[in-house]
């Protein structure tokens, strides 16, 4: 009997081992076919960079909607940017539904909250018309008119990989809407994609400097021939930073880039904290002048605002001069702006958020009565209808963003955006990790992000009784103050 029991319980014992051999040969065959489609499929990065591992962060993404009450920051909590932001360009860009139910989890109550005026007579579907368009530069040999609503954002070949800023170039062509080179100068991936290009010239002249760094009027007028370069911004400092030029360190300066920015290779690259030749605003209006004059095309210039009294400086210079010395746009970054490396110092406490600065600007330009003749860029975490909306009820002619066009490339705020081991491909010169990011899915991704955007502006402008984005004014938007009331921006600003 008891061997009877013993040559059963054996046999069971086989059989339960047989199970897991099956179960391990079954799991290894999955991991092993796992691994050769991830290493193969191009429409998701993290797969592609670390196959097999790489699907855990969808089950875990995924688990997290019904968990995060427990573990998780709830949908609104997350900074930079919070999970709902997030999803909201994630769907976007893979041009998935952008609708909601059950209500929404955005707190209405908190100072500073922006409220649009729905009215009881919306723009009707046919009478909807798309962004109509703007000009600049109308004293220019070369103006530029664009219907473009929201825009790529300076981002260099540098802080940016080769495949990003190939996905970026050939997305914002098939878009409609323009690529900012950010100060690392012109690339061929910049052109490839056959987008229209703001060429950035920043505090180093990358890229159109000669061996001293200054200012190179020939190379100059040669980057700027290129028929895809139709502006040119002069950056005098960004929100990530204001008063710090910019930081790419030596990991990420490749011969590529180092030939590009004509520096050393391996080395830091630091630009300075400001333009030597500009000292005031006389002098900003002389640069902008120069540069017009040899490029032909529209001239404006970057800033981020601490006060109005030198915008106000500089509208009277304008006025001494005449109306053809002015810059052709003013692109404002908000301090909450924050793609690049920089001091945490700077990145937390300097500068006017867009918020308060964007109205300032907008009224001293109005007072002097310099609209439309300097058309208002705005720049700083408009990422979502919403916001890019609210920029244009203040006064702003278009955006610009640079972290919403991340998240279409595949951002997963990781925060490694200073180091060359972004897991995504998007800021590192990492082969491994660049062959992730696969420029012709990105770039489908990159239109798709800038099209919903346009439509769900588009949305707010018809639901507040308009027929295109650009017709929003300050008495379409409320702004939540601390005693609770809500006034128009046209009541709160004028």
């Amino acid at each position: 009997m008891v061997d009877q029991v013993f040559v059963i319980a054996a046999y069971g014992i086989n059989i339960v081992l047989g199970l897991l051999a099956l179960v391990f040969l079954g799991l290894l065959l999955w991991v092993v076919v796992a691994y050769r489609v991830d290493v193969r499929q191009t429409r998701h990065t993290v797969r592609r960079n670390f196959p097999v591992l790489g699907r855990f962060r969808y089950s875990l993404e995924h688990l997290g909607e019904f968990f995060r009450q427990y573990f998780f920051a709830m949908d609104r909590e997350e900074m930079p940017f919070n999970r709902a932001e997030r999803t909201w360009v994630y769907r976007a860009a893979k041009k998935l539904n952008t609708t909601i139910a059950f209500g929404s989890t955005r707190r209405l109550d908190i100072p500073g909250t922006i409220l649009f005026v729905n009215s009881p007579f919306p723009a009707l579907e046919q009478d909807a018309v798309p962004p109509q368009p703007v000009t600049f530069g109308e004293y220019c040999r070369s103006p530029y008119t664009t219907s473009a609503l929201i825009n790529i954002s300076g981002m260099s070949y540098g802080a940016l990989s080769k495949p990003a800023v190939q996905a970026l170039s050939k997305g914002a062509a098939m878009a409609g809407c323009w690529m900012n080179t950010g100060e690392g100068g012109l690339s061929p991936y910049h052109l490839e994609g056959g987008c229209d290009l703001v060429l950035q010239i920043g505090t180093a002249k990358y890229g159109v400097r000669n061996e001293f760094g200054e200012l190179d009027e020939q190379r100059l007028h040669e980057i700027a021939g290129h028929e895809q370069v139709r502006m040119i911004e002069i950056k005098l400092s960004q929100g990530a930073k204001p008063g710090k030029g910019g930081i790419l360190p030596g990991g990420k300066v490749t011969p590529d880039i180092a030939a590009i920015r004509m520096i050393p290779v391996g080395e830091d690259s630091i630009s300075p904290n400001g333009h030597p030749e500009i000292r005031s605003v006389e002098d900003l209006l002389d640069m902008v002048a120069r540069v017009r004059a040899v490029t032909g095309k529209p001239t404006g210039f970057k800033t981020v605002l601490g006060g109005v009294e030198w915008i106000q400086d500089l509208c009277r210079a304008i006025q001494a001069r005449g109306p053809e010395s002015a810059p052709d746009f003013i692109t404002l970054d908000g301090a909450e702006g924050g793609t690049g490396a920089a001091p945490q110092a700077l990145m937390d406490y300097m500068g006017l958020p867009l918020t308060l600065a964007l109205p300032m600007l907008v009224d001293v330009l109005d007072e002097y009565s310099l609209r439309p003749r300097i058309r208002v860029i705005a720049s700083g975490k408009l990422i979502t209808p919403d916001r890019v909306a609210w920029a244009l009820c203040a006064g702003a002619d278009m955006a610009v963003t640079a972290r919403g066009f991340m998240f279409a490339l595949g951002c997963i705020q990781a925060l490694q955006c200073n180091k060359n081991t972004c897991p995504t491909g998007i800021t590192t010169h990492n082969p491994q990790l660049q062959r992730g990011l696969v420029e012709a899915d990105k770039a489908q991704r990159v239109a798709n992000f800038v099209q919903t955007m346009v439509q769900e502006v588009g949305v707010i402008a018809h639901s507040c009784g308009v027929h295109e984005p650009r017709k929003l004014g300050r008495q379409h938007a409320r702004i939540v103050q601390p005693d609770g009331e809500a006034p128009l921006l046209s009541q709160r600003y004028g």
